[in-house]
Order: C-alpha cells, then structure tokens, then sequence
C-alpha cells in the first residue's frame, strides 16, 4: 500500500533498480519511470511528450534520456527536451529516505501558461502536432478559444513580412465558422487556423512596427487623405504611419474601417479581389478579439494595398471592353446620385440575368438605376455576390482546374463589398459593387455552357453520401445535387452546415476551400430568398468536391494529438 508524507510519496526501493538502472512503478493511474544514473535517482512521467512510447524503453546516458521511437533527447533532471517538437516531459523531485524511493508528484506550474508558451513555441517553430496539443490542452484547461486566435492574430501580425496573408485569412475563417460546427470539431478549426499562420510566417522575416506621428494633432479626414495618397504612389511606410496615428488618436473603428475601404477600391480589383478581402477579415478578426489589437493587426494590411497589382493594369479590363474607363465615367457621377433614404427592394428576377449577361454596360446603367431608385446598398451588393455564387454553381468542369480560382476570388471579393457595407454603409466602397460586377462579366466564358441548377425533387433529405462521394474525385455534379436536394425537402439547416464543416475540416488546407465555404455560409445565413437560398451552399459545396480528396495528412497529425489528449497508447 502506498505510504504518504506531505507532498511526498513511496513508489520504490533501491533494489528495484539494481539490474537495469530503469524502474516503472504506477501511482494514482500513472505510470512514472525511475531512471538511476550515477548516485542520482530520477523520476519521470514514462509517457513520452510526442507520441506516447513509453520511456523506460530508451536510453539514458550522461543524464540525457534518449527516445528510441523518433530520437526525442530530454534532461533526466528537468524534463526539457533538446528537440522542441517533442516536447517537455514531466519530472518530479525524488528523495532517498533509507533505501527507499520517495517522489512529489504534485504538478505546481501553471498548466495555462506552460501551454501558452508552447502554443507559442509552435507557432514559431511550425510544428503542427505542438500546436494542436497545444489547442486541445488550452481548451481542456477551459481556455477561451478567443484567446487562442489572439495569440495566432498577434504572431501572424508581427513575424510575417509582407503582412496580412492566407494564414491570418484561414484563422479568421475558421473563427467565424466556429458556431456552426459540432463541439468536436471547434479544437480542430483552430488547429488548422492556427497551423495555417504558422506555415505562412515559417521563414519569414518580421515586420517591424512604425510608430504614429508625435503628438500629432491632426484631423482625421487629414489622416485620412493622406493615407490613400501614399497608397496611391505606393509608399509603404508613410502610408502605414498614416494608419497608425488615426488608429492612435482615438478615430472610431467605423471611420478606420472607411479609410481601409476607401484605399481598397480607390484602384479596381486589386490584387485579384485578396486585397479588399484580407481587410475584411482583419475587422471580422477584430471583431472576435476585440477593437484594442487594432494597432498591431491592421497596420499588416498596407503593404497589400502598395503592392498590389491594379486591373488598370491589365489587358482584360482595357480591351476588347475598356472596363476601365467605364467604370471611371459611372464613379465620377456615383456620389450625386447616391440615395442616402435606401428603401427600395432590388428586382432580383430582372437584375440577376443582366448582372449574368454579357453587356457590361447594361450592367453598369442598371446597377445606377437601382442606385438611383433608393435601392439599399447592401441588398444590391449581395445580389450581385449571389451573381457571383452563381458562376460556381454553375461552373463548367470542362474549363481548366485552374479556372475554379476565376470565380473564386469573384465571389469572395463580393462577399468582403457585402460585409464590409453592413459594417460601414459609404459610396466609397460602393465601388466595389460595380468592380464585382464586372469582374462576373469577365468570367462569362466559365458557364459556356452553364450547368444547370439542381431542380426540386421530392426524396428523402440525407446527407449520408456525402462523405463517401468526397472521397472520390469528379464528383461534382453529384455533390451539388445533394446539398441541393436535402434543402428542397426540409433537411435541417444547422445539420448541413456542421455536415459542410465537417468535411471542410478532414481535408488538409486549401486557403481558397476555406474561403469559399466561409464566404458561403456568411452569404446562406443573410439571404433571405427561399427559392434560391439553397445555391449558395450549391456553390460552395460543388468548389469543396472539385478540390477533394487530398492527402489529409494534416488531420492525421490532429488525432495523434488528440489520442494522446485523451490518453491513448498511439504506439500501439
């Protein structure tokens, strides 16, 4: 029977170790190994940090224990690990009382801030098996996961040169899809976004903070002004120290938000729709972690803005079409026809096939119209994302793979001009409704012919093929129509949702799966129409079989940690 004194207690004698130097003992369900070397006795949790291989099965010498299963070196005394994707293991003071072995196995650091400082560690090193033990070991100490993607936010912001990127982007994502997945799936979203952050910085130079103007009294319509013009001669850090001293000075996260919009759509489509979209997640990460990190994270964005190409820029908004002068003409008159009282609905039976058509400007003198009718703002930007939604809903698999990307980066950046309008109605970022539109024009050619749309049809609502046809390729059609048909015949919204991230999160990381699936989601939950609600998710599903199976290797790396969480021997 095991005797106890204080924190102390007995586990062995001396003898024990006699022949081999090595002794397992068990106290309280866990397995502790006792090593001898020299005249020193050491005790140590006989599970190892990385994969479970029990201890007492390597190789101690010169007070340096050596793991035989993936060569893991650990400080008999302390624990530590000379190789940081194993992690520390746990040790524990011993005492010799008369022959006897005695052993605290009280555990006094703090468990939160130890895994803090690994998650910490992970991210740094881009090790994903650190991170997602990280995760699940945070949330199991009940660790809000709000704190986690701060931490991601935080690291992404600073350790990534060029700024705000995919990462950062996945994080986010999967931060505003943490509602709508089961319970056990929300530790696997943040491993992913955090693990995203942390292969985008790997190798990275950090980016070094630019400090506000001093003691600037300035206006922030100055600031303002400012900031768009060195983002308008590509000046990086003059823009970026614009940012900070709005940011500083106190200006309302409204205002900061107009100003990014503004310089955003100041030039058409840049960056291929990322810029506008990076931004908008910037806030909606905000949004999560709260408007005090806005000095850290959104100075990340300008080099996105500097940087980027402008579709000025390029042939296929010039010619045969010039796009660009078009667009020019409509935002020199925008602003004296913008209605501020917006109470008129959009016509979607008669805008949608024009926005769908191939005459740019009928698409534009509609567009103004509706405008000009009192139309509400954000209502005519999600009919024009819908528009875009469509492309993918009715994408043709006999265009290139590649072409996916082409309505893509449509449809997430109309997705980023509806919620960024929602989040700050202005005239300014209206100009990202017509941009959009063109860009669908643009894509015609993708649904030449175009697919058509699932039909009603009366059957049972099941989404139980869904995990097998995504584990073949080509199915495309099929998968659209299930997701089709199980919302005709009142399968139930929060199911299919959950089902959709579900199977988002078993493939390794795609950004643009990610983007699609969230974009889709955010845009399902906001429409209001019944009739043509289901194609949002149409579209998105069909992008998410177009781009599975993969390897999922990065979901294997989960549940080792997760098995290892749970207890579980995974070397056996």
């Amino acid at each position: 029977m095991e005797k106890c004194d204080r924190t102390f207690s007995y586990v062995a004698d001396m003898t024990d170790l006699s022949a081999s130097n090595c002794h397992v003992v068990y106290v309280d369900g866990n397995a502790i190994a006792l090593f001898r070397q020299q005249d020193q006795i050491f005790a140590i949790d006989n599970r190892c940090p990385h994969m479970g291989f029990p201890l007492h099965k390597g190789t101690a010498q010169d007070g340096i224990l050596i793991c035989h299963w993936h060569h893991a070196r650990f400080d008999l005394a302390s624990g530590g690990t000379f190789d940081l994707w194993a992690d520390d293991v746990q040790s524990f003071p011993v005492e010799i009382r008369e022959g006897q072995i005695w052993v605290d196995l009280t555990t006094p650091q703090d468990r939160k801030a130890y895994y803090r400082q690994r998650l910490t560690d992970g991210l740094e090193q881009s090790i994903s098996l650190v991170i997602a033990k990280s995760v699940l070991a945070l949330l199991a100490l009940g660790v809000d996961s709000a704190e986690l993607i701060e931490i991601g936010l935080a690291f992404g912001s600073r350790y990534r040169r060029a700024g705000w990127g995919a990462g950062l982007t996945i994080l986010t994502c999967m931060a505003n899809l943490l509602p709508y997945l089961d319970e056990e799936d929300r530790s696997l979203a943040l491993y992913h976004g955090l693990s995203a952050v942390a292969r985008d910085c790997a190798g990275s130079p950090p980016r070094f903070d630019i400090q506000p103007l001093p003691q600037t009294t300035t206006e922030f319509a100055t600031l303002k002004g400012w900031f768009r013009e060195f983002v308008e001669v590509r000046d990086q850090q003059g823009a970026e120290r614009c940012l900070v001293s709005a940011i500083r000075s106190g200006a309302a996260p409204e205002k900061i938000a107009e100003m990014l919009f503004a310089a955003a759509t100041d030039h058409r489509f840049l960056d291929g729709g990322h810029t506008l979209d990076f931004t908008n997640k910037a806030l909606e990460a905000l949004d999560v972690v709260g408007w005090h990190q806005a000095e850290s994270i959104l100075p990340s964005l300008v080099r996105g803005y500097t940087d980027a190409e402008r579709m000025e820029e390029s042939s296929a908004w010039r010619s045969p079409v010039d796009l660009v002068a078009l667009l020019e003409q409509t935002f020199a008159k925008l602003p004296q026809i913008y209605q501020a009282s917006q109470q008129t609905p959009v016509d979607q039976a008669a805008l949608i096939p024009i926005l769908l058509g191939d005459d740019p400007a009928l698409i534009i003198e509609e567009l103004l119209k509706a405008i000009q009718n009192g139309c509400r703002d954000v209502e005519l930007a999600q009919v024009v994302t819908y528009a875009a939604a469509r492309r993918v809903a009715q994408f043709s698999i006999n265009n290139d793979f590649r072409d996916w990307d082409i309505a893509h980066h449509t449809f997430t950046f109309a997705n980023a001009v509806c919620q960024g309008l929602r989040r700050v109605p202005s005239v300014t970022l209206l100009r990202g409704v017509f941009d959009t539109a063109m860009r669908i024009y643009l894509n015609r050619f993708l649904n030449i012919p175009p697919v058509p749309l699932p039909r009603p049809a009366n059957q049972e609502p099941t989404l139980t093929e869904l995990p097998d046809l995504l584990d073949r390729q080509q199915q495309v059609k099929a998968v659209g129509e299930v997701v089709a048909q199980f919302q005709f015949n009142g399968g139930k919204t929060p199911h299919l949702l959950t089902e959709l991230g579900k199977l988002l999160l078993r493939e390794d990381r795609n950004f643009h799966t990610i983007q699609e699936i969230e974009a889709a989601v955010h845009q399902y939950e906001q429409w209001s129409d019944p009739s043509t609600r289901p194609y949002w998710l149409v579209a998105a599903s069909r992008y998410l079989a177009a781009h599975a199976p993969t390897a999922r290797a990065q979901g294997q790396t989960y549940r080792i940690a997760h098995r290892l969480q749970q207890g579980d021997q995974v070397f056996e």
